[in-house]
């Protein structure tokens, strides 16, 4: 089983292209990333539809990429934002929910002790998250906090520190983790927190999403800490065709596949001498 993000080639539009691509290359699961950055609210029957699209072509929705918008953000220091915020994130735990799924992964702030933890958006990210549990905790749905390039998780230490891993996780992003820092020393630190992956590849100057073993993160490290991690589920990319300049979608499809297949054997052989 693979998962291959829903924006490879563009997270706006209609998806149905893609859904059809991705289980046409074979991959048998999709992380949700349309819309990903917007402050677009799903309705019920679109809802409705990418249900049917993902039942027509035999996928499982994975896992879905909740939105902090330009404008409804949940840790906005402006109170209307926020609460806007805080419903766009409602609007993606019931969407995920409805299409099968129990994750959705949120981009959060980074802790700043320069600024004692950025004063105006720490405590309004607090505040939305308690806001949002007893909705996900109803929707049977868990948060998975992403960690950002450079991050030194310091942030997500301390979300963890309020929250336990029945509501709050971590998605751990491959790329993220490789610039700025020493991600995968972190994700030791917490691998019994991960509810999801981000899994792609760069040079370590920047986040060029590239297919598993196109850049310099030390894969072999990388499934060792998921075969001995809280993570059950399968290996999910999020690499897309922006850096690949003019190779065909077709192509793009099948080497994804392909590295998608090396990271899961690599991942297997992992647990099996662990």
């Amino acid at each position: 089983m693979l998962s291959l993000t829903s924006d490879y080639r563009t997270g706006a539009g209609n998806p149905e292209p893609y859904l059809r691509d991705i289980a046409g290359a074979g991959f048998t699961h999709v992380h949700w990333c349309h819309q990903w950055n917007t402050d677009f609210l799903y309705t019920p029957s679109e809802i409705r539809q990418i249900g049917r699209w993902l039942k027509n072509y035999g996928l499982a929705l994975l896992d879905l990429h909740g939105s902090v918008g330009p404008e409804k953000c949940w840790f906005s220091p402006l109170e209307h934002e926020c609460r806007a915020g805080v419903e766009l994130v409602r609007n993606r735990i019931a969407m995920a929910a409805r299409l099968g799924s129990d994750v959705i992964i949120m981009h959060a702030l980074r802790w700043q002790p320069e600024t004692e933890g950025n004063p105006e958006r720490w405590p309004q990210l607090l505040r939305s998250l308690a806001a949002l549990e007893p909705f996900a905790r109803r929707h049977g749905v868990r948060l998975a906090i992403e960690n950002m390039p450079g991050d030194d998780f310091a942030g997500i230490y301390r979300l963890f520190g309020y929250y336990g891993p029945d509501y709050l996780g971590l998605c751990y992003d491959s790329g993220h983790g490789n610039i700025g820092g020493d991600g995968l020393s972190y994700l030791e630190t917490v691998k019994d927190r991960l509810l999801s992956i981000h899994l792609h590849d760069n040079d370590g100057s920047g986040d060029q999403h590239l297919m598993p073993l196109d850049g310099v993160v030390d894969w072999p490290r990388l499934a060792g800490i998921l075969a001995a991690s809280s993570y059950r589920k399968c290996i999910s990319m999020e690499s897309t065709m922006a850096s690949y300049g003019e190779m065909e979608e077709a192509v793009f499809l099948r080497k994804a596949f392909e590295r998608g297949s090396a990271v899961a054997e690599m991942a297997a052989k992992a647990t099996l001498s662990s």
